[in-house]
């Protein structure tokens, strides 16, 4: 899973009421529970996966991550524990051009000459186009008063005045990163600088430094991000002659998906999916080792159960996750309009054991973000809802930003939803008050670090993620009412995603 996550706190209060009372689960079937399929669901076995996955790390050099001996042996565990309970697994081949960076600098030469430092002032947008670059800068339809809300640089009209072989200033505001890139290369920009829009929006910071994507192909130019202090104090000045360098590049990946299948209606197919890939920087036990265990043992007990799905439910276990959501699009875009239609349903596991977690599900009717996914999401949101009423479990809401695997299933009309317990956020009081835990304090203090290890997994919340993935599995496998989605074969979903993978989009 990937950077900050745009989680609106005055959302929590009103959600979590929804997990004081009891009801009972929503059946998966007339006469059938989830019950068996629970009890069998333990986080003492998901924890002897994640021990695997910990010893696969150590033995390759310390990660997990897609391209790597670690990622192929993780496959390996995977397809072998799925044999063993009698599924026939499948790999599915993607190859796709993976942003490698090496170094950035940016420095003003003139006038006052000061140099920027890499990761407190700036970052480079992941598929920045490499160069070293020294001009003067020219601002582009900048907005820094009022609300400062930001077209600058999403039409062509806006370098009208530009100068070819300047370094563009430009804005963050409306339109993706790319278009605005884009935009100034055409107008012969030598490279571009983007500062964060300045206004306040509650639970999304835009006025700090933040980190975006331009997404494939890499750009023509080099392009960076920086605050909106910095940006505005530059468009303060006059005569700025900037130097701007990254050095970076693209390289070729060949990675897999694991596809493994049950038997039931494959025109109601359910694909329970997490990512197997971490980042290169850690073993990425909690994310997202936490989900594909979890999924890994529902599929390893659903096979010991006596029940048979209705529904094929498809566990799927993606690669290049952290590299932008790279296996799990590239498993829709397989598919033909008459396949989208024949899915019913994705549920996403991202990260489901944060140590200092707030229980959040996916918000699919939009009711706390306004932004709803495509039709039948809001069912997936209301089994997991009553699910955790019926245990007394308090939970809170979280958007389809796109920052995780289902972003190519709602872009494509399926519904979907799932669960997540945190990642690089802080914890608010309110969120200690109701979940417990430490306020102040990051929901997972190692999410993409080399300390996410086996001891960065709360154990107690696991057992209960999996418990309500375990139960949704076997509802929506089990279920002989179809799930309203997919209305139009390739039509897209209705969310205003931001994010793909760990970066912006916009």
């Amino acid at each position: 899973m990937r950077h900050t996550r745009n989680i609106q706190r005055a959302a929590v209060a009103a959600t979590i009421g929804l997990a004081v009372s009891f009801a009972p689960p929503a059946l998966a079937a007339t006469g059938t529970t989830s019950d068996a399929l629970r009890s069998a669901v333990s986080a003492d076995n998901i924890m002897n996966h994640l021990e695997a996955l910990q010893e696969i790390a150590n033995a390759n050099g310390g990660n997990r991550a897609a391209d790597s001996p670690g990622y192929e042996a993780s496959l390996d565990y995977i397809e072998q524990a799925l044999e063993d309970a009698g599924y026939d697994p499948v790999r599915q081949p993607f190859s796709y051009d993976r942003y490698e960076f090496t170094s950035a600098a940016l420095e003003r030469v003139s006038p006052n000459a000061e140099t920027y430092t890499y990761g407190t002032d700036f970052l480079d947008m992941s598929y920045s186009g490499a160069g070293d670059v020294t001009a003067g800068l020219a601002a582009v339809d900048l907005n820094l008063a009022g609300d400062r809300a930001s077209t600058s640089g999403c039409e062509a009209g806006d370098f009208a005045n530009f100068t070819a072989g300047n370094i563009a200033l430009i804005q963050r505001g409306t339109c993706s990163f790319r278009i605005k890139a884009d935009n100034a290369a055409a107008a012969g920009a030598a490279g571009v600088i983007i500062f964060n829009q300045g206004d306040v929006v509650p639970g999304d910071d835009r006025l700090g430094l933040f980190g975006g994507t331009l997404d494939l192909p890499q750009a023509a130019i080099p392009v960076v991000s920086t605050s909106y202090a910095t940006g505005a104090e530059l468009a303060g000045l006059s005569g700025v002659e900037m130097r701007l360098a990254v050095d970076a590049g693209v390289s070729r990946i060949d990675s897999f998906n694991i596809l493994a299948d049950t038997g039931g209606r494959a025109d109601r197919t359910v694909v329970v999916g997490a990512h197997l890939d971490s980042v290169s920087e850690g073993p990425g036990i909690n994310d997202n080792g936490s989900g594909s265990a979890a999924i890994l043992e529902t599929a390893i007990q659903l096979a010991t159960t006596d029940a048979t799905p209705t529904n094929r439910i498809r566990f799927a276990f993606w690669g290049g996750e952290e590299d932008g959501l790279i296996g799990s699009e590239h498993y829709v875009s397989q598919l033909t309009a008459r396949q989208l239609k024949d899915h019913a349903v994705n549920l996403n596991f991202d990260m489901v054991g944060s140590p200092n977690f707030v229980r959040y599900v996916y918000d699919g009717d939009g009711s706390s973000f306004g932004e709803k996914g495509p039709n039948g999401s809001a069912l997936v949101e209301k089994v997991f809802l009553d699910y955790f009423k019926s245990q007394n479990l308090p939970v809170a809401p979280t958007a389809f930003d796109g920052r995780s695997d289902y972003f190519g299933f709602i872009n494509n009309g399926i519904p979907a939803g799932g669960l997540f317990t945190g990642a690089e956020d802080l914890k608010t009081a309110e969120e200690a008050a109701v979940f417990g835990g430490e306020a102040g304090a990051p929901l997972d203090p190692c999410y993409h670090a080399a300390c996410d290890t086996i001891e960065n997994v709360n154990q107690i919340v696991l057992e209960e993620m999996a418990d309500a993935i375990a139960h949704a599995t076997l509802t929506f496998g089990m279920t002989t009412s179809a799930v309203n989605g997919t209305a139009k074969g390739n039509g897209a979903g209705n969310v205003d995603l931001e994010y793909k993978a760990n970066k912006l989009l916009k």
